[in-house]
């Protein structure tokens, strides 16, 4: 089987982040989150994954390179030279999907972090006999997106309603598909939604059909989500009884720790934490909800909540970091300095207190 991952944009929403690697290659929960995808794909039997992507496409091959020998998988680019949306890009790379064997292929969104049930999606897929299958998940407030209206019992879907201001649902597309080769001919070479233009007219045959995804989803395209997104992961590593989560009398609630990083005494860690390869922190720190990148340093009696720390960044001692604060690589936050929802370009010094969000260049 092949799948395709739209990589896509400049990941504008994740700066000061994006400004080191394509999003895609951020760390999530110590791991970038397209290799959540990969590992997840590759349980299922998928051999070659095409990585759809207008931006840096060699930072992004050099990068997943060791990781095509280390999975034993292929991954391969198809490069957009101008934007095509979320189908456009599907006609781009139609000579690297279809094959002989007529099988489905999975695409998938690159921000989307899930359970990826994609084996009971094969079976879902394989037993409706339509052309197309996409995952749809509950939502609170289906207000906010657009949503799919379906047949419960057979999961036929029947419409799709933009943003509705009356209740008609609360399912939305979950940006995970498996299709049939077939669907690449309904498909022109142009800038096209395959949400709004593709999906309604195989929806309009009755061959379109949704499946409610088990589990957690989120969409960690930017920080606020991306912090939620840890806590639901960490979640389900915990109903997993995942041995990856860390465990000892400094720890609160679900935290993972790379086993090279390094912990003084004293410290109060969690919950929703991850800490990454290489961190140090000193003696006396309190963590929660927060990501610590690869090489960061947080100084004794420093306290970090809500915020992501980028890759190299140091905190210093005594400074307090909170509130969505986003350091980009490099950041060196100095001794006693209060940051209350900063976001900080790379290699700065931040010498004074950020009383109030705003970005610090």
């Amino acid at each position: 089987m092949k799948a395709l991952i739209l990589v896509g944009g400049f990941g504008t929403r994740l700066r000061p982040l994006t400004l080191s690697v394509p999003k895609p290659l951020v760390d999530f929960a110590n791991k970038p989150m397209i290799l959540h995808q990969i590992e997840a794909l590759k349980a299922v039997g998928v051999t070659e994954v095409v990585l759809a992507i207008n931006y840096q496409p060699e930072v992004m091959l050099n990068f997943l390179k060791e990781f095509e020998t280390k999975l034993g998988i292929k991954i391969t680019c198809s490069q957009e030279t101008e934007p095509l949306g979320t189908a456009g890009p599907l006609a781009l790379a139609r000579d690297k999907l279809v094959d002989d064997s007529g099988e489905p292929f999975f695409v998938l969104n690159s921000d989307v972090i899930s359970e990826y049930p994609f084996k009971e999606m094969i079976e879902f897929h394989k037993s409706h006999g339509g052309e197309a299958s996409l995952m749809v998940t509950k939502v609170d407030e289906p207000s906010k997106y657009g949503v799919v209206v379906m047949e419960e019992s057979t999961g036929q879907v029947e419409r799709f309603v933009e943003k509705p201001k009356l209740f008609v649902g609360n399912k939305i597309n979950a940006g995970i598909y498996l299709l049939d080769p077939c669907v690449l001919e309904r498909i022109q070479l142009r800038p096209t939604s395959i949400e709004k233009e593709v999906f309604p007219n195989i929806a309009a045959e009755k061959k379109l059909y949704a499946m409610v995804l088990p589990g957690f989803w989120m969409d960690v395209g930017q920080p606020r989500d991306y912090i939620t997104g840890l806590r639901l992961y960490l979640d389900s590593l915990k109903k997993r009884s995942s041995p990856k989560l860390a465990l000892g009398s400094h720890i609160v609630g679900n935290v993972i720790v790379d086993e090279t990083a390094k912990i003084g005494e004293g410290c109060l860690i969690g919950p929703d934490v991850a800490i990454g390869p290489g961190c140090v922190i000193e003696s006396g720190v309190r963590l929660s909800r927060c990501t610590v990148m690869r090489g960061v340093r947080v100084k004794k009696h420093a306290c970090v909540s809500g915020s992501i720390i980028g890759w190299h960044s140091t905190v210093g001692q005594w400074a307090r970091v909170e509130n969505m604060t986003i350091l980009g690589e490099d950041v060196h936050v100095c001794d006693e300095i209060y940051s209350n929802g900063g976001v900080v370009l790379p290699h700065k010094e931040i010498k004074s207190s950020i009383l109030k969000p705003e970005i610090v260049m």
